[in-house]
């Protein structure tokens, strides 16, 4: 299966055009989108589209686009499953964004299904993230993966640096998406 995930910033090439030049077979949303900036993706209904939310997006958009939000639920395709978590850390008072605390989060993941791959808006804690408050990643994140050990994990939202970038925990494979990733699994 080839995956397009994209996360962050928008897309500049023709998403429909990009999809069937690749042979995607999937897109991944991880947040950080307005509805705007994920418009092309409303004529894209050959494949799945899935994802979460991020803390700078409005929540309501994916059903509109036909992308199916995957917070905290579970998708099967082409034998693998999936599952997401949206938001991040909070960091300020939001009505329309996601983010939790980190006891929230704690809370939340109880109900996050084990799926072999994980799409979230922000990473385990000490993957990837920064110590800055709006960009640290989630402890529950975390025992999820040393729990769960998925076989794939997409997120975008922190800008690791290139060169101490994680890209492997244990035996899951981990995929920065900003703002854009091709991945054959």
């Amino acid at each position: 299966m080839k995956i397009l995930a994209i996360s962050d910033r928008p897309i500049k090439e023709d998403l429909a055009q990009r999809v069937l030049d690749n042979q995607i077979d999937l897109i991944i949303t991880a947040g950080d989108f307005s509805i705007q900036e994920l418009e092309q993706l409303r004529n894209i209904n050959h494949i799945p589209k899935i994802g979460v939310y991020g803390n700078h997006c409005t929540r309501g958009y994916m059903a509109e686009l036909g992308i199916i939000n995957l917070h905290l639920s579970k998708f099967e395709y082409q034998g693998f499953s999936f599952a997401g978590f949206e938001g991040c850390v909070r960091y300020k008072d939001s009505e329309n964004s996601p983010m939790w605390t980190q006891d929230e989060a704690n809370q939340l993941i109880k109900s996050m299904p084990i799926a072999d791959i994980i799409i979230s808006h922000c990473p385990p804690f000490g993957i990837n993230d920064n110590q800055d408050t709006a960009h640290i990643g989630f402890y529950a994140l975390l025992s999820y993966l040393k729990e769960n050990q998925p076989k794939f994990w997409f997120h975008g939202h922190t800008y690791p640096d290139p060169t101490t970038m994680i890209h492997q925990f244990d035996n899951t494979k981990i995929f920065f998406t900003d703002p854009e990733i091709i991945v054959q699994i």
